[in-house]
């Protein structure tokens, strides 16, 4: 089943390649979509994909890579829209 997921993470998650290691992981697991960090210091990510793709990328978003430290995650599911053809990092 194809779902979406919009994604808030924070704690120390800039500084330490948690988009870069998103993306690869969204790469791992195809799912499409995007993140970007916020200037408030949370990263923020839209997800698409098949629902085990996208509930494994949720579970990494929940750790993050090596040297970040997440103290909480928003998850909030929406419709799917099959909006995107690749997953990218938003600067």
């Amino acid at each position: 089943m194809k779902v979406r997921a919009h994604v808030f993470v924070s704690g120390r998650v800039q500084g330490v390649f948690f988009r870069h290691e998103t993306k690869r992981q969204a790469e791992r697991y195809e799912v499409t979509g995007w993140v970007r960090n916020l200037s408030d210091g949370r990263v923020e990510a839209v997800l698409e994909g098949e629902k085990e793709g996208i509930d494994k990328l949720i579970e990494f978003c929940g750790k993050g890579p090596r040297g970040a430290r997440v103290t909480s995650t928003a998850v909030t599911l929406e419709t799917y829209k099959n909006e995107f053809k690749d997953f990218r990092v938003i600067w």
